[in-house]
């Protein structure tokens, strides 16, 4: 076993096909097929279920696929760590939530870029649920997410505690007043979203349990909906008060502890943390 031959078998798994794993890994399907048996003998289990039309893992194959995510993604960062020891370099793949790429990703990456230019930095806005899954799946080395996090495979570190406001149309009636009238809307993320639970929470213990809700998947969408009147939404007050304190909304913020949120940054605590990943959480 090499490898690459644990490349090859991540690839057979994201596929689900020798020939698309042939192609994406650049060589043939003889040779996709030769070493997935080379491995299945070597470690004297079956991998993988083939069919007529598709390729699926086995029980082993499961357990076998994430050692293969681990190994190849430890391969890759120890690359990366001995490509120039005299310099910080090499890559990190960071996941943010909306309010967060908003507020403080634009700062740390002026800083970060500034100090450490051989690193490349990219960053993907999703919500927490999704942030979550692609760091324990070694697609995102780490992510600022909302508590809780609870899986036990991860690592968290405090970044803020955030207090949050309910955001109406200027021109809409008073909250309290706006909540009686019983036919409430709102504007939010996706399900997976930190914020929209808060919200369906606060309208329960309202009294409310019916009301209309638009989905959308973009920050700025979501302000331009409320602003408009289509409905109200929850965010957190500073970003009302630093970014959209010239639209034409209302803001009410909110007590006790559902008016907070906790953002957190995770990461895999089972993996050694590359100095580029250590040098951008000092940051914080």
């Amino acid at each position: 076993m090499n490898s690459n031959d644990l490349k090859i078998f991540e690839a057979v798994a994201i596929h689900g096909n020798f020939t698309k794993a042939a192609e994406a890994m650049f060589t043939v399907q003889s040779n996709v097929t030769a070493r997935i048996k080379s491995l299945e003998e070597e470690f004297n289990v079956q991998l993988l279920k083939r069919t007529s039309r598709t390729v699926e893992l086995t029980s082993a194959g499961e357990i076998f696929i994430q050692y293969c995510k681990k190994l190849n993604h430890m391969t890759e960062s120890l690359k990366q760590e001995l490509s120039d020891v005299h310099k910080l370099s090499g890559s990190l793949k960071i996941g943010c939530i909306e309010t967060t790429m908003a507020l403080k990703v634009p700062g740390v990456i002026r800083e970060f870029t500034d100090k450490y230019p051989d690193v490349m930095l990219s960053f993907r806005a999703d919500n927490s649920m999704n942030l979550i899954n692609d760091v324990l799946n070694y697609k995102l080395d780490a992510a600022f997410v909302a508590a809780p996090v609870i899986s036990p495979e991860l690592g968290v570190h405090l970044i803020k505690e955030e207090k949050l406001a309910i955001a109406t149309a200027e021109n809409y009636p008073d909250l309290p007043e706006y909540i009686k009238k019983g036919q409430v809307k709102i504007v939010v993320f996706d399900v997976g979203c930190s914020y929209r639970p808060k919200l369906e929470e606060w309208l329960k213990i309202q009294g409310i349990f019916n009301y209309q809700c638009t989905v959308l998947n973009t920050l700025e969408g979501i302000v331009n909906f409320v602003e408009a009147g289509i409905g109200i939404t929850i965010m957190p007050e500073e970003l009302f008060s630093q970014m959209y304190y010239n639209r034409k909304i209302k803001t009410y913020p909110i007590d006790g502890d559902q008016g907070l949120l906790t953002t957190l940054i995770a990461y895999r605590k089972d993996l050694p943390q590359s100095n580029a990943l250590k040098v951008f959480m000092d940051l914080f």
